[in-house]
């Protein structure tokens, strides 16, 4: 009996000993940086959030516009007020892994039916810098080439000129008068 309750305290004690270099409990819960325990990158859900407006499309508003033409062109709003029937406010936000969070605000003003103004943050990115901005995909290697110059082009070889067989007709081959007389 105590032969074994020796052997079964061994790998206890090795154990125990062991237990000294894990991290603690609250650094297990926290994340440092993208990993966790700096081994395992933990799976994010993106959240996107609101209207994606650039530069683009809010240019293409302009005051004096009706409200249905706005909402049309950038979209409906996220957050219009009963008490505030006069603003609409267009919130965009994106957490992607991997790339920054982004948040911006748009507010669009109106008189009546009609817009007056439009509130536009100075960081409101192009389209092109914003499909930048979240694109996580790193590609490995040199761009492809997508096009030859002039000197490929002449170096390629022209392809083989095919030469199809005259067909012959079917049916029937008829001959008509001509419709007017000849002179």
């Amino acid at each position: 009996m105590r032969s074994i309750s020796r052997t079964a305290l061994f790998p206890l004690a090795a154990l125990l000993g062991g237990c000294s270099s894990l991290p603690s409990l609250s650094d297990l819960s926290s994340v440092t940086g993208e990993k966790v325990l700096g081994l395992v990158t933990p799976y994010r859900v993106e959240v996107v959030q609101g209207n994606v407006l650039t530069k683009e499309l809010v240019a293409k508003v302009k005051p004096g516009m009706p409200r249905a033409q706005v909402r049309d062109l950038i979209g409906s709003p996220l957050l219009t007020d009963v008490f505030h029937e006069d603003r609409w406010d267009y919130v965009f936000t994106i957490q992607r892994q991997g790339a920054a969070p982004q948040n911006r605000r748009v507010v669009a003003w109106f008189e009546g039916d009609k817009l007056k103004s439009l509130d536009v943050p100075n960081d409101l990115p192009a389209e092109n810098d914003f499909v930048t901005a979240i694109n996580t995909f790193r590609p490995t290697g040199p761009a492809p080439k997508l096009s030859l110059s002039e000197a490929e082009r002449k170096a390629l070889p022209t392809p083989p000129k095919t030469v199809l067989p005259a067909q012959e007709p079917i049916g029937a081959v008829r001959s008509y008068p001509p419709l007017e007389p000849r002179s």
